[in-house]
């Protein structure tokens, strides 16, 4: 369910009509049925679209309360929840691309209409200071005594806390912004997150309906992109420390207090612990998952799947760093002694 902050929604649409445009067969359903809006299996409810991709997600069939799910059509679900209407298609994730499509038509890019910089519905609380070319958008809100650089652009229904300090040419949208936080020039907030449904025919832009939330004191550094979840939202959690030039991914979740270096990069979906530390140039694999207090080497390759809290790590792939460091030495051994001429 995307936040209608940031999001038009288009719907409802007639269950009939939807499954036609969606290549989608309705089955035994009532045809009139309506859908009120898409989201995930997690967050869906009666009125709502999800889809099942198959084995890959099944476990949370059951759990589910959407009223309308999206399954391959040769897939049997060991169990749907009562109610659920089932919904057969070609591939799941494309019917609900283009389902998505059409409830939030213009979700792809932040574009509103306004004639004046700052919009009239835009809510700024006595205090706050604004460069020359600062741009606000309709609905959105910066707190008392925040700072904002020249040629800002604060988008539509974006919330900035109190005593924030935010860069020139910084983009914020589709964001939640915490008090204390600081943002250095050339960051982009909430920008859509890269994400596709592939194909023989190619590749389709899946929309992305979620938003940014940026904790109290959180420091993004110069040049640093943290993009809006699909359909839940990115987290970036309070007090952490962000580097210049990090890449964020769509729907991570990154704790309270972690150090990120430059020029990391955590793909999507993720989940960092609290206090992680991250060295220059980690690169964190899409549903990675780092435990509490896990501190990473410089260039260190996290691969998905659970990595334990406390520790520390280094190499591709992550390994704990005594490890790490007993294979670099003995390969530097192997290679020198290899390269050894033989008196005889």
């Amino acid at each position: 369910m995307a936040d209608p902050r940031f999001f038009d929604n288009h719907g409802p649409f007639a269950l009939a009509g939807l499954c036609a445009k969606i290549g989608a067969e309705p089955g035994g359903v009532d045809v009139n049925a309506r859908i009120a809006d898409v989201a995930s299996l997690a967050a869906a409810g009666p009125e709502h679209l999800a889809f099942c991709t198959g084995k890959a997600n099944a476990k949370e069939l059951p759990l589910s309360g959407a009223g309308f799910c999206l399954i391959l059509k040769d897939f049997a679900p060991a169990s749907t929840p009562a109610g659920m209407a089932l919904l057969r298609c070609a591939s799941p994730q494309h019917a609900f691309v283009a389902a998505a499509r059409l409830f939030y038509p213009e979700s792809d890019l932040a574009v509103w209409d306004q004639t004046a910089a700052i919009h009239p519905a835009a809510k700024i609380e006595p205090g706050a200071k604004l460069a020359p070319g600062v741009v606000v958008g309709p609905g959105a809100e910066i707190g008392a005594d925040t700072q904002i650089g020249p040629n800002t652009v604060v988008g539509r229904g974006v919330a900035i806390g109190r005593s924030c300090q935010i860069g020139s040419n910084v983009t914020i949208t589709h964001s939640l912004i915490g008090d204390h936080v600081v943002i250095l020039p050339g960051a982009q907030i909430g920008s859509p997150g890269f994400g596709f449904a592939s194909s023989a025919a190619g590749h389709v832009k899946v929309p992305q309906l979620g938003r940014v939330i940026v904790q109290d004191r959180v420091e993004i550094g110069a040049c640093t992109t943290v993009d809006r979840g699909a359909l839940g939202d990115t987290v970036i959690g309070e007090g952490t420390k962000i580097d210049n030039l990090v890449q964020i991914g769509h729907n991570s979740r990154i704790g309270r207090h972690c150090i990120i270096a430059g020029q990391a990069g955590i793909s999507g979906s993720c989940e960092i612990g609290d206090f992680v530390v991250m060295g220059g140039q980690v690169g964190v694999a899409d549903h990675a998952e780092i435990g509490a207090g896990a501190r990473l080497a410089g260039r260190t390759g996290v691969m998905p799947g659970p990595l334990a809290g406390g520790q520390d790590y280094g190499g591709a792939p992550a390994q704990p760093v005594k490890d790490w460091l007993r294979e670099v030495t003995m390969l530097r051994k192997m290679v020198r002694g290899g390269g050894k001429k033989s008196d005889g």
